[in-house]
């Protein structure tokens, strides 16, 4: 174990061995929780970053806040060889490897936590009894439910999300300079083609971004849920990405699959805690919102264009949108048979269109929906300048 530990902690020795690019909003908010006692959770899509931003942050409290090396301890509890080995007894060892004394404090990053049986119940054991900063990661919602309350009031919840269009431009090397504007659009368009998650924005390798949908659907649906039957569940995913941005009917995705609604039901929850999808409610009272369809959203757009080819262009930049807004807690507006895209919880009514323009009936019901502010989003522009 003393080995293995030395290699996910070259710092330990003085190395750095990693080139990373900074994805300052969240790093800031990692930083922003350094001194508190909370547990800090970063959670989202497999290969969204996570890691990176575990590691990134380790140099930052080395480098910058002049923490010992050696009260750093990194490791990624989904490694083969660490099954048969608590949360517990790896911190344990840790401390004991480095010789830590029980009192002195400590930063732990556990990545994919959720590897581990019963790992709330250890996380609080150590956040109650050991002096130790705690920084978690997660790429299942499973942490956030937290069905016992072991960790309720104990954690702050960092949710990574694709590259926006800024981090898209950086990642790429792209500056584009106020002579160059026009360039925006064309750029603007690779993105909504290629999507956010790092790895493929920098290699646009498709065989990166299929495989990776296979280890989710796989590894972290089929293998982890124990489900026998493999094909719904991948035809589900592709008929979710095919309406992404739009209602989906349960009940017509069941008849399409030959399965029952319950088991539809079950599916797409475990789509939502990998992160593959979001949902967003029709507005409303609760049974209307439980009765009615929800609206899809790919977790990224670069993999719903993996599956279904780049079309629909007005969809995944209503996907996009989504992404700026996730956070307001939006709901959907559907009276009549006609649908306005976004209601936030402070009362925002936001329409999208992608280089067009509401229909008379959308127009009416957005003049006569009372809201705190009215948003039309219909070009690049208007998306980039874009902000609750």
């Amino acid at each position: 174990m003393e080995e293995l530990f030395y290699r996910f902690n070259p710092w330990w020795e003085g190395e750095f061995p990693f080139e990373f690019i900074q994805r300052k909003r969240y790093l800031e908010r990692m930083e922003q929780y350094r001194l508190s006692r909370d547990i800090v959770v970063l959670t989202g899509l497999r290969r969204i970053g996570k890691t990176t931003l575990l590691k990134l942050f380790i140099e930052l409290l080395i480098k910058k806040y002049g923490i010992d090396s050696g009260n750093i301890f990194y490791i990624s509890l989904d490694y083969y060889g660490l099954e048969k080995y608590s949360i517990l007894e790896i911190v344990d060892n840790y401390r004991k490897i480095l010789k830590i004394p029980f009192s002195q404090k400590v930063f732990l990053f556990l990545d994919e936590v959720a590897y581990k049986k019963d790992f709330s119940r250890q996380l609080k054991n150590i956040f109650d009894m050991s002096n130790a900063k705690i920084y978690i990661s997660s790429s299942s919602s499973s942490v956030l439910r937290d069905e016992k309350a072991l960790l309720t009031g104990r954690e702050k919840i960092i949710e990574v999300l694709p590259l926006d269009f800024k981090e898209f431009l950086e990642f790429r090397k792209l500056k584009i300079k106020k002579d160059s504007a026009y360039l925006i659009d064309r750029y603007f368009e690779d993105y909504m083609k290629i999507g956010g998650l790092p790895e493929f924005v920098l290699t646009e390798d498709i065989e990166y971004i299929k495989q990776l949908i296979d280890d989710v659907l796989y590894k972290d649906i089929i293998a982890y849920h124990n489900i026998r039957g493999k094909e719904p569940i991948r035809e589900f995913f592709y008929l979710l990405m095919e309406r992404a941005g739009k209602q989906v009917s349960l009940n017509k995705i069941a008849n399409i699959l030959k399965i029952g609604v319950d088991t539809v039901k079950r599916y797409l929850e475990y789509f939502r805690e990998s992160y593959l999808i979001y949902t967003v409610d029709r507005c409303g009272k609760l049974n209307e919102k439980l009765r009615a369809p929800k609206k899809v959203y790919a977790g990224d757009v670069g993999m719903k264009n993996a599956l279904t080819g780049f079309r629909d262009k007005g969809a995944i930049f209503e996907n996009l949108v989504f992404y700026k807004i996730k956070d307001k807690n939006p709901c959907y507006l559907y009276k009549n048979k006609v649908e306005i895209d976004f209601m936030t919880e402070k009362g925002d009514l936001i329409e999208v269109k992608f280089n067009a323009e509401m229909n008379a009936k959308q127009k009416k019901l957005f003049e006569l929906t009372q809201a705190v502010r009215k948003i039309e989003i219909n070009d690049v522009r208007s998306f980039l300048n874009f902000n609750l």
